[in-house]
C-alpha cells in the first residue's frame, strides 16, 4: 500500500529560519517539495560534481581488495577521491597504450626478430633492404634466382619475404612493399613490459587505497550528499514580504506526522496543513506486509505508482512467484534453488536477506509446479517406468493441460488486473468511471462463457451485449452522447489487445517445456557417456550430469526472472490501468546518523 501523506507549509522569520531547519534535519521527515522552474545553481552543480566524483572512487575500488581500514585518517576523502580518480585515468591511458603496443607486436610476428640499427649499417654501406608480402599463389619461386631474397614466414593465403639490393636499383617484383616500422620487436616488447608493470603498480596502488580508506570516502560521500540536501531545501524556499519571511512546503507520512507537530506547537512558526492533491505530485512511500514488501525491489525495477494509485505489488507478488515456479518447472531445480539459497541466508548480510528469502519462495514455489508438471532434474515421472508412483500421478498435468493451465492462469491475471483498475477508479473519481472497466469484465467473461464454458447458455449473449452497452455509453462520463459513442466504438477495438495479451501466456508453458526438455537431453546424454567407458564413464556421468543440470538451472532461473516479470508490467499493469511516475519519499534528514544506525544493526 501507499502510505498517506501530508502536505505542510512552513512560514519562518529569516533570522530563525537556519534553527527551524536543523529542527527539521534533525526530525528528518519532511520531504521537501521541489520547484522544478529553480535552477539549481553554480554552489550546488559544484557539490554534485564532487558528489558523483567520489561516488565514482567508491564504486571502482569496491571491486578490488578491502581487507582491513584505518581508525584514523590524515587525508580529505574529496581530495582522495580525486587522487583515485586520476589514478583510474592513467590506468585507463595505459591500457589503451598497451592495446596498442599488442596490435603493433602482432602486426610484426610474421616478420619474426629484426634490429633497425642493423639495416642503417646496411644502407650505410650501400644495400637497401626491403619488405615485401603477396599471397602464396602469386609468390614466384624463380624471383629467389634473380635476387637476394628470404622467405620469413607464411600465413595463408600470405607470403611474407625480405629483399636485398643496392641502393638505387629497383628489384621490379609484382608484391605489395610494407614499410619498416618506427620500433623493432625488442623494443616494443620492453616497452610492452613497463606498460604491464605500469598496470601492476597503479592496481597495487588502488588495492592499498581500498584496504584503507574506503570507509573515509563512503563518509566523505554521506558528507557531500548532505550538503546537497541542505542546498536543495534552500534552493526550494520561497522569499516573501522583503525576503524577511521565508515559506517552505513538502510533505510528511501521516504516520511520522506526530513528532513533527509536538515540535510545531512549541516552536515560533507559522504552519498549515492540508490533504494533497494529484497535483502537488506527493512523494511515495510503500508500506506492504512481509511477504509482498519482498517483491518490492521488483517493482521498483520498473516505476513507482503515482501517489493517487494503487500499490500492486500486493497484487502481482502471488502470480509472478506462481509464474517463476512455471516457467523453472522442475521440481529438482526448486530444490537446488531452497537448499542453495537457505545455506547462503545464515552468511549473507541483513541487506541481502529479504532478497534470500525471496529465493526461497521462488525455489518453494518451482518445486511445487515441478511436481505438478512431473518434472524432476528432467526425468517426466508422468513416463510408464514410474507407474510405481501410483496415485500420486493423478495428481500431474501433461504437456496438454499444461498449456491450457497457462492460458487459464492469463485469463485470470487479465481479469483480476481489470478488477483491480475498476476499483482503483471508484477509490479515485467514483463508480461512474469504473462502469467501462465492469463492462469489460463483463464482456469477457461472456465471450468466455458462449466459447468454451457454456454455463449459462443464451444469458450470456444478453450479458455480452450488456457489457458493450456499458463500454460505449460510459467510456467517457465527462463528454457528450455523440463524443462517448465515438470513443466508446474505438474502444471496443481495444478487443484484439486482450487476446494479444491472453497469448502472451504462452511463454510459461513454453518456457517450462524448454526447460524440461533440456534437463531430458542432459540425462540422455550423461547415460551415453556412463555406458561409453566401464571405469570413467560413471564419473564422467556424474560430472556431466552436475555441470549440465547446473548450466540448464541458471539459464532456465534467468529467463524464470524475466518472463515473468515481462508478464507482470505489460500485461497486468496494463489491464491493472497503472500510470506510474510516482516519485521516492526522500525526507531531509541526516545520511550520516541514518548510516550509523544502519551498521550498529
Amino acid at each position: 500500500m501507499i502510505v498517506p501523506m501530508r502536505k505542510y507549509a512552513f512560514l519562518a522569520h529569516c533570522d530563525d529560519y537556519e534553527r527551524f531547519l536543523e529542527q527539521l534535519h534533525q526530525l528528518g521527515v519532511l520531504h521537501v517539495q521541489e520547484r522544478r522552474e529553480k535552477g539549481e545553481g553554480e554552489e550546488l552543480n559544484e557539490l554534485l560534481w564532487k558528489e558523483k566524483e567520489v561516488a565514482s572512487a567508491i564504486r571502482l575500488l569496491e571491486g578490488r581488495k578491502a581487507e582491513a581500514a584505518e581508525s584514523a585518517y590524515d587525508v580529505d576523502g574529496q581530495e582522495l577521491a580525486g587522487r583515485i580518480m586520476a589514478l583510474q585515468d592513467k590506468r585507463e591511458d595505459t591500457e589503451q597504450l598497451l592495446n596498442a603496443q599488442n596490435r603493433q607486436l602482432g602486426e610484426l610476428a610474421p616478420w619474426g626478430d629484426f634490429s633497425l640499427d642493423t639495416l642503417k649499417k646496411l644502407e650505410e654501406a650501400g644495400w637497401k633492404v626491403r619488405l615485401f608480402t603477396t599471397t602464396t599463389r602469386k609468390f614466384d619461386p624463380s624471383w629467389k634466382g634473380q635476387h637476394y631474397l628470404w622467405p620469413i614466414s607464411s600465413v595463408p593465403p600470405l607470403m611474407y619475404f625480405a629483399l636485398a639490393h643496392r641502393v638505387g636499383e629497383e628489384p621490379g617484383i609484382d608484391a605489395e612493399e610494407v614499410s619498416w616500422p618506427a620500433q623493432s620487436p625488442a623494443v616494443l616488447r620492453a616497452a610492452r613490459d613497463r606498460s604491464l608493470a605500469r598496470l601492476e603498480e597503479i592496481g597495487e596502488e588502488l588495492d592499498g587505497y581500498a584496504a584503507r580508506y574506503l570507509p573515509l570516502l563512503r563518509e566523505a560521500l554521506l558528507k557531500i550528499q548532505e550538503k546537497v540536501d541542505w542546498k536543495r531545501v534552500f534552493a526550494n524556499t520561497d522569499e516573501v514580504a522583503d525576503g524577511r519571511v521565508m515559506v517552505l512546503e513538502g510533505f510528511v507520512p501521516t504516520s511520522r506526522e506526530q513528532g513533527l507537530r509536538a515540535y510545531l506547537d512549541g516552536a515560533d512558526v507559522v504552519y498549515f496543513s492540508e490533504q494533497p492533491v494529484p497535483e502537488d505530485h506527493p512523494p511515495v512511500l510503500l508500506k506492504n506486509g512481509r511477504f509482498s514488501r519482498l517483491f518490492e525491489p521488483i517493482s521498483k525495477l520498473f516505476a513507482l505508482p503515482a501517489y493517487q494509485e494503487l500499490d500492486l505489488t500486493p497484487f502481482f507478488a502471488p502470480f509472478f512467484m506462481l509464474f517463476f515456479g512455471f516457467c523453472l518447472g522442475d521440481a529438482g531445480y526448486g530444490l537446488a534453488v531452497l537448499l542453495g539459497a537457505t545455506l547462503y541466508k545464515r552468511k549473507a548480510s541483513a541487506e541481502l536477506k529479504p532478497i534470500i528469502t525471496l529465493a526461497q519462495l521462488l525455489g518453494l514455489s518451482t518445486i511445487l509446479m515441478g511436481a505438478f508438471t512431473g518434472t524432476v532434474f528432467g526425468l517426466n515421472l508422468l513416463e510408464a517406468q514410474y507407474a510405481w508412483l501410483g496415485n500420486v500421478r493423478s495428481f500431474m498435468i501433461d504437456s496438454n493441460q499444461a498449456f491450457n493451465f497457462a492460458l487459464i492462469l492469463g485469463v485470470v491475471q487479465i481479469l483480476f488486473g481489470l478488477c483491480v483498475q475498476a476499483g482503483n477508479r471508484v477509490r479515485q473519481y467514483g463508480w461512474v468511471y469504473a462502469i467501462p472497466i465492469m463492462g469489460w469484465i463483463l464482456l469477457l467473461l461472456s465471450i468466455l462463457d458462449l466459447a468454451l464454458l457454456k454455463l449459462t447458455g443464451q444469458v450470456s449473449t444478453y450479458t455480452a451485449w450488456a457489457g458493450v452497452a456499458m463500454i460505449v455509453l460510459f467510456s467517457d462520463p465527462k463528454a457528450n452522447i455523440f463524443s462517448r459513442l465515438g470513443k466508446g466504438l474505438w474502444d471496443l477495438y481495444g478487443i484484439t489487445g486482450f487476446f494479444g495479451d491472453l497469448l502472451s501466456y504462452i511463454r510459461l508453458f513454453a518456457l517450462g517445456i524448454s526447460s524440461a526438455i533440456l534437463g531430458f537431453v542432459v540425462n540422455d546424454i550423461a547415460l551415453q557417456i556412463k555406458g561409453a567407458a566401464p571405469v570413467i564413464g560413471p564419473i564422467l556421468f556424474v560430472i556431466f550430469l552436475i555441470i549440465g543440470h547446473g548450466a540448464n538451472l541458471l539459464i532456465s532461473a534467468l529467463g524464470s526472472f524475466v518472463h515473468p516479470m515481462r508478464l507482470t508490467f505489460v500485461e497486468f499493469y496494463k489491464n491493472a490501468g497503472f500510470l506510474g511516475g510516482g516519485k521516492a519519499y526522500t525526507p531531509f534528514a541526516s545520511r550520516l546518523n541514518k548510516e550509523n544506525h544502519k551498521n550498529e544493526k
